[in-house]
């Protein structure tokens, strides 16, 4: 996949990752769950397109990557709000939790790329 397409899905993913949140956040509340469940199942689900449309991997490498980026993803958002780094710009820390989240995936879904092109080079 060519550096401009994958830069264009990050960006289509990270606006998703951002724009999904308060929506997940609302139906989290109907449904009365956690919200780290409630963000995480979401997340997943955006991961598990993102997989099925961009990558077209097999599905069982989809669907594991996909669970575990988004588990790892909001795992360490929340750690990092524990830093209160931006506590004069954010200070309930719910924006720097949310570009985090959204951040740490996008870099992982490239490790995981370049990971999985550099595997592929060796076996051809």
């Amino acid at each position: 996949m060519k550096p401009q397409i994958r830069i264009l899905i990050y960006s289509i993913l990270f606006f998703l990752y951002l724009s999904s949140t308060p929506l997940l956040l609302t139906v989290g509340e109907k449904l009365k769950t956690d919200p780290f469940i409630t963000l995480g199942c979401g997340f997943a689900l955006l991961n598990i397109v993102y997989t099925f449309f961009a990558l077209k991997w097999s599905v069982l490498l989809n669907l594991l990557c996909s669970v575990v980026i988004a588990a790892l993803a909001l795992f360490l958002a929340l750690q990092f709000t524990n830093l209160h780094l931006f506590l004069n710009y954010d200070p309930y820390q719910v924006k720097t939790a949310i570009l985090t989240n959204a951040v740490l995936s996008i870099i992982f879904w490239e490790i995981v790329y370049q990971v999985k092109i550099r595997t592929n080079k060796k076996t051809l």
